[in-house]
């Protein structure tokens, strides 16, 4: 559904933020595409959609090229920003107004969302509501269009520990094999039981693109080598349990796939997880 191959782009001349990034992401998956602050996942979600051009490179978009941003293309992608823009109208005019814009808009899964969300349509003018209620909305509207693509961009910033269980739920159910989902996120826990793709962007380039299936048998995650003392260590976290470590898994034991020591991991060992799942 969306391949990037070779791209290059930076804001300024004498430097670039990717410079030969490759892609692929597929149907029926939930990504997670994790990243320090700065690491530049908000960009390449740009890339991904069209909202910037690559300066070499292309990417590709449900089989067109991303920069043409043709009507047909556009009506199967949403793309849910970080930086939340609403206008000065109440739910239901915002619905009316944006809706016609995605011809597989459900309005009554909105309705249910926002009931999941314990939000109200009657609720005042958008620009008026908390940064919590705000995003709750959109979110509810994002997954209302029932896109093919649907990109997300830190969807949990600003929700509370009950909202980020509730949008967790409404997540799994809404992804099919039909559906792509993109979450960008630097809080690795809130995806945790979510994602069954994993994507690393650093420095300008993928250290993993990997099924948790894949990163499982290829990795251990331990606590002071219980499991096996075989296996080359990739990273240590100590902790008041014992040392947290993250190995190669030799032997393919089966183990818990723990998000944020994978991503220290990724950080710290970047030549050996590249060279791991090449």
């Amino acid at each position: 559904m969306i391949q990037l191959q070779n791209i290059r782009f930076g804001y300024t001349k004498n430097r670039n933020i990717f410079d030969d990034v490759s892609l692929t992401m597929e149907a029926g998956h939930i990504y997670g595409l994790l990243g320090k602050n700065g690491a530049g996942k908000t960009t390449l979600l740009k890339i991904m959609s069209g909202l910037r051009f690559p300066t070499s490179g292309t990417a590709t978009i449900l089989n067109q090229n991303a920069v043409l941003r043709k009507a047909e293309i556009l009506q199967d992608i949403y793309f849910l920003q970080e930086e939340m823009y609403v206008p000065h109208m109440k739910i239901e005019s915002f619905v009316k107004a944006y809706s016609p814009f995605y011809p597989r808009f459900n309005h009554e899964q909105f309705n249910e969302y926002l009931r999941e969300f314990e939000l109200d349509k009657e609720f005042g003018y958008l620009d008026k509501l908390s940064h919590g209620q705000k995003k709750k909305t959109l979110i509810a509207f994002a997954l209302a269009t029932n896109t093919q693509i649907l990109i997300m961009d830190e969807p949990t910033n600003g929700l509370d520990i009950p909202s980020k269980s509730t949008f967790r739920r409404l997540m799994a159910s809404a992804a099919d094999e039909t559906r792509l989902v993109i979450i960008s996120t630097h809080q690795v826990r809130d995806l945790h039981s979510l994602i069954d793709m994993v994507a690393i962007l650093d420095n300008g380039r993928m250290v993993l693109n990997a099924s948790t299936y894949e990163i499982t048998e290829k990795l251990l995650f331990d606590v002071d080598n219980t499991k096996t003392t075989e296996g080359t260590v990739l990273y240590t976290e100590e902790s008041p349990r014992g040392a947290y470590q993250v190995k190669e898994n030799v032997h393919h034991i089966d183990s818990n796939l723990d998000l944020e020591l994978l991503f220290n991991a990724a950080m710290n060992n970047k030549n050996a997880i590249i060279n791991l799942f090449k």
